[in-house]
């Protein structure tokens, strides 16, 4: 059998540390004419934390290993001595998480901050020892308490992608292509539909170092809104994708028209979410290499849309997509600096083609932190510059 290699949903049984046990004990000690109570505390139970992290994309571990228990406090000790706190289970999951309790499908947390931490179930507290029961009309109690019990609870754990823009089409229609030539990101290519199995992200990267995060998912078919084929099970990871890509097949694959595939594509997802058909969209004609003479005319008359036309092959239209695209997500460079902020035309830049680039121009690299650094203070000093 063929192991699985993406997981997007799993049910998780949580159990957070017990507290432990109070103490009860009398002080016994040679020479020592009056002992009295000295029973420690017990150590707190361990909490069950979800993190996000950015080196998971999957919540595959979780499918294999269901069961998060974080280790219990143990008990206090004579001589006032406290009991071991019980280890935190800290688990990894991925950017895009949303966290549901089974039996009532309340939301439990959202995940979507690199490094946000979530206590999903909360350690019991410690127990008091008999030393803390000591009064002047009780001064050798034996009272003590027991640690707090776990907390257990049954969870759901759905993966959503986070994207800027997502990717949709349907099979064979180039996204995969479209994301291999615009990023880094290597998802898999072929002349067969359906290739693309699990949701891929890369990111576009411009010359000022802004960039734009785009979701590749598995191929829409008509009627995936209802539950055809496993419409529903991809359809979720475009719900965070500020802009929606339309990749058109110009070239006809499987006897389809273009036309005929943006009006199901757009269908479908008024059907799945009218808040998600309305966001802000760009319709790509992709394969205009292969595509028919006419074909433009037809596409533009039959639906009123005037797409960016393109060819992952020949490289035709990508600069004018990533273009339309930035102008639409507006992503930040990578100091939130523009050289309007520091009143600088790139008109007055001097020239950088010669073997050394002159001082006046780095100031246009904003880009760069150029700030003069603060003094640092002497030791002795404080903080005191």
């Amino acid at each position: 059998m063929k192991a699985k290699t993406f997981i997007d949903q799993v049910d998780v049984l949580v159990r957070s540390g017990k507290g432990g046990d109070g103490a009860m004990s009398m002080r016994r000690e040679a020479l020592v004419e009056f002992g009295g109570p000295d029973g420690g505390d017990g150590g707190r139970g361990g909490d069950v934390v979800f993190k996000a992290s950015e080196h998971v994309s999957s919540l595959l571990s979780l499918y294999y290993d269901p069961k998060c228990f974080a280790q219990d406090g143990e008990g206090g000790k004579g001589q006032k001595m406290y009991g071991k706190r019980g280890k935190d289970l800290v688990v990894p999951v991925p950017l895009g998480t949303e966290v549901y309790e089974v039996e009532t499908g309340l939301l439990v947390a959202d995940i979507t901050e690199p490094g946000q931490s979530v206590i999903v179930a909360k350690g019991g507290a410690g127990g008091f020892g008999n030393v803390h029961f000591k009064s002047s009309v009780n001064q050798a109690p034996t009272e003590h308490t027991p640690g707090g019990p776990a907390e257990e609870r049954r969870l759901r754990l759905e993966l959503k992608t986070i994207a800027d823009a997502g990717l949709l089409g349907f099979p064979n229609a180039g996204k995969s292509s479209l994301l291999t030539v615009l990023s880094s990101a290597t998802p898999k290519i072929a002349s067969y539909p359906f290739t693309t199995l699990n949701p891929m992200v890369g990111t576009i990267v411009y010359d000022d170092y802004a960039k734009i995060a785009m979701a590749d998912v598995p191929g829409i078919i008509e009627g995936a809104a209802k539950g055809v084929g496993l419409g529903l099970a991809f359809l979720k990871h475009l719900e965070r994708s500020r802009v929606l890509v339309y990749v058109l097949d110009m070239a006809g694959t499987d006897n389809r028209t273009p036309w005929d595939d943006y009006r199901i594509l757009r269908k479908e997802i008024e059907e799945y979410s009218a808040d998600l058909a309305e966001r802000p969209s760009l319709v790509v004609a992709n394969k205009m290499d292969t595509a028919e003479a006419g074909v433009r005319e037809r596409f533009e008359q039959e639906t009123g849309v005037k797409p960016i036309y393109i060819s992952c092959e020949t490289r035709e239209g990508l600069e004018e997509f990533k273009s339309a695209l930035r102008e639409l997500v507006k992503p930040k460079t990578k100091f939130h600096h523009t050289h309007a902020e520091h009143g600088l035309d790139l008109k007055d830049m001097p020239d950088t083609t010669g073997e050394e680039v002159p001082a006046e121009a780095m100031k246009f690299a904003t880009f760069l932190k150029m700030e003069k650094p603060k003094a640092k203070s002497h030791p002795s000093r404080g903080n005191i510059h």
